[in-house]
């Protein structure tokens, strides 16, 4: 009777998930380039990129270069963040023709600031154009992806447009747990809710937005969400509280070429900011724990049980595959990725555990040399 009781509560929340009016699972806000014959014809007079770049040598010379195939009179403000390596100068030599590139030497890391707002910060100050396009150093945008930015900016009205860059998907652990990042963050921030025009949802993807550089000037600049560590949704709840539309899509017109070839790497990556998704609730936390159990593991524990638990895990596991096959699909990956989630589950809950368990022992997060405290205070720099 318990396995039978626990199965069928783990097919129904999956049941509900593919129920939902807004369909998170089936990722229908999708942005992909509008290239044109010549890019010379294209006039990108209007937008400034802004690149926080730190220790970024290995990738910044690809973004620098996809850049000078979206148009003409395009500026760029690079901040090279304290690197340690040579990013500034690989940028300069970089740098293609017709791309007016200012790099400029990062401040000191200024108490209270995550350390890309406040490069970002800094490069805000600089640009004078109406719309700032804000790029991670590891992101390409293939020819026409700019393009395609600035016509969903005009057909929405958003002032604030990002995409979810394609992350890189190439090795086994990439395979297994990248998609499956986009997956849950669409479950979290239903894209659909959030290009809606109410304030209930707000999402944004850091990696590429683009803003109108006025509104960034009406919300106080990132000085307003300084200490944010999910800074993309954080903006994007600061656009909306100050009465502006968002819109946010996934694309493959964006990649992401920072590589995550290890089980350690892709865990440094998600625990970073897993615990701060759940507001450092240790309600939310056990809360989640008690969901996450019963969608990934009540399914597999029933197969065991008796006819009832059998037909109720049947039931859950093609919910939970049908609920993840459309993404599996998007990143054109075999079908049968989509058979795992029970590992991914059980893989991204001890993640966020490993977040929590961090965050209780007093660093809030850690990325790029930096350690974050439990409060913005705190911050500081290892």
């Amino acid at each position: 009777m318990l396995w039978s009781g626990l199965a069928a509560a783990g097919a129904a929340l999956w049941l509900c998930v593919l129920a939902l009016p807004w369909q998170p699972w089936r990722g229908r806000e999708r942005l992909e380039p509008v290239p044109a014959e010549d890019a010379a014809d294209i006039s990108l007079e209007d937008v400034t990129v802004l690149i926080p770049a730190r220790d970024e040598a290995t990738v910044i010379g690809d973004t620098l270069a996809a850049l000078g195939s979206q148009g003409r009179g395009l500026r760029a403000v690079l901040v090279d963040d304290r690197s340690g390596d040579d990013t500034a100068e690989v940028a300069l030599q970089a740098a293609p023709e017709g791309i007016v590139l200012d790099v400029q030497a990062g401040a000191p890391l200024s108490e209270g600031w995550t350390g890309k707002l406040w490069a970002l910060e800094q490069g805000r100050r600089r640009i004078e154009t109406p719309l700032t396009l804000l790029l991670d150093a590891d992101i390409t945008l293939r020819p026409g992806m700019l393009r395609a930015l600035l016509a969903k900016r005009a057909e929405t009205g958003a002032a604030l447009v990002s995409i979810m860059a394609a992350l890189r998907m190439r090795g086994g652990w990439e395979k297994l747990l990248l998609p499956a990042f986009i997956f849950f963050f669409r479950l979290l921030y239903p894209f659909h809710l959030s290009n809606g025009p109410g304030r209930q949802v707000a999402a944004s993807a850091g990696g590429c937005v683009l803003v109108e550089t006025a509104v960034l000037v009406q919300i106080g600049g990132f000085e307003a969400i300084r200490g944010a560590l999910i800074d993309d949704c954080a903006l994007a709840r600061a656009v909306k509280d100050a009465g502006h539309r968002t819109w946010i899509g996934v694309s493959r017109g964006a990649e992401s070429h920072r590589d995550y070839p290890t089980l350690g790497a892709v865990w440094r990556m998600v625990a970073r900011t897993a615990y701060t998704q759940l507001l450092y609730s240790p309600v939310l936390l056990l809360l989640c724990t008690l969901l996450m159990a019963l969608m990934f593991w009540a399914p597999i524990a029933g197969l065991g049980g008796p006819l009832a638990a059998q037909v109720a895990s049947g039931v859950g596991l093609v919910g939970m595959t049908l609920c993840y096959l459309p993404t599996v699909r998007y990143y054109r990956l075999f079908s049968a990725w989509a058979l795992t989630m029970p590992l991914i589950g059980t893989l991204y809950l001890a993640m966020t555990w490993h977040s929590a368990l961090r965050h209780w022992g007093g660093r809030r997060s850690e990325w790029k040399g930096r350690v974050y405290g439990r409060e913005p205070g705190g911050d500081r720099a290892a």
